[in-house]
């Protein structure tokens, strides 16, 4: 099988996923989102404005997101994807600390009864990859390493 590669268009400040050509791998039909954290945030979550936000350690994302994640997140669209296996390929770029990815249910008991993934050691300019099979569901993702808001993930 091959896996599929999603890719998000900004028209209007709308966050979109469309399909690509499949890549080639060993995962049957798994999906590739890829995301790319920047000091306090996630660039295509937020329709791809690099906000420049300077950072040399958690507590300045931490006074940053205190200030401007609530209102940045209320404004961003949520990803919606349909339930299945995904690959979330997440960029480390231009943060100097280590970062990491956390995916789970966006409820207390979303956190019980929906699948999660999470991970560290993402260095400055490095990639992982992180797998899951998605169900329908609400769910959160953020980095607690570069204290990103909470953004949300719709699975159908």
């Amino acid at each position: 099988m091959s896996r599929t590669r999603i890719l998000f268009a900004f028209a209007g400040g709308v966050l979109a996923a469309s399909s690509l050509a499949p890549l080639a791998g060993p995962a049957a039909a798994a999906q590739l989102i890829e995301l790319t954290q920047v000091p306090c945030q996630f660039l295509e979550s937020e329709g791809g404005v690099d906000r420049g936000y300077k950072s040399r350690s958690i507590k300045d994302c931490e006074a940053i997101n205190a200030r401007t994640g609530k209102d940045r997140v209320a404004k961003a669209k949520p990803l919606e994807l349909k339930s299945g296996k995904y690959v979330f390929r997440v960029a480390n770029k231009n943060v100097p600390y280590e970062l990491g990815f956390w995916l789970r249910g966006a409820s207390a008991a979303g956190r019980v009864t929906l699948p999660s993934v999470s991970g560290g050691g993402l260095m400055p300019g490095k990639t992982r990859d992180y797998e899951i099979e998605l169900k329908a569901g609400e769910y959160a993702y953020s980095c607690p390493l570069n204290t990103t808001p909470d953004y949300k993930l719709i699975v159908r």
